[in-house]
């Protein structure tokens, strides 16, 4: 039986995306995404934050870098892959990362407004509710820019 790679998550970018031009019609998209569960143990408040790292190739890709700005929330679908290459000094080093085939834009453009200076009209999704309050996930993790990730 060959298996299952799938991946859905539903969160809030932690920082805006990185739009890279490999070649001409060649785009790829890289930004964080950040999962929030809470529960009660003990009377108390719990709550743990992920973060994921995500992955968007072609026009999908140049998308995300027009309508999607920090602290939007968004849906994904994708794989989980893992890669690895070695760094200057010759380490091995690792990247998890979602690789998204569906990207959905959560929320109203009011909301949408409220993270950046994009007013631009586009298909988002209406899922936003009128409770809405952004999250602090706490810090965003930080990824080595000098350490490149070859594409």
């Amino acid at each position: 039986m060959a298996g299952v790679n799938k991946v859905i998550i539903v969160g809030r970018l932690g920082n805006n995306p990185e739009l890279k031009t490999l070649s001409p019609g060649n785009m790829v998209a890289t930004f964080s995404v950040a999962t929030s569960e809470s529960w009660v143990k003990d009377g108390q408040k719990q709550e743990r934050t992920e973060w994921h790292r995500i992955v968007v190739w072609g026009k999908q890709a140049e998308n995300c870098s027009k309508y999607l700005a920090k602290g939007r929330q968004v849906y994904i679908e994708g794989r989980l892959q893992t890669r690895q290459w070695e760094d200057q000094q010759g380490q091995k080093k690792f990247s998890t990362e979602i690789v998204a085939n569906t990207v959905q834009f959560l929320g109203s453009n009011n909301e949408q407004s409220s993270y950046s200076n994009n007013n631009s009209n586009s298909n988002y999704s209406n899922n936003h509710s009128d409770d809405f309050q952004a999250q602090d996930f706490g810090p965003e993790p930080k990824f080595d820019t000098s350490e490149e990730i070859p594409f």
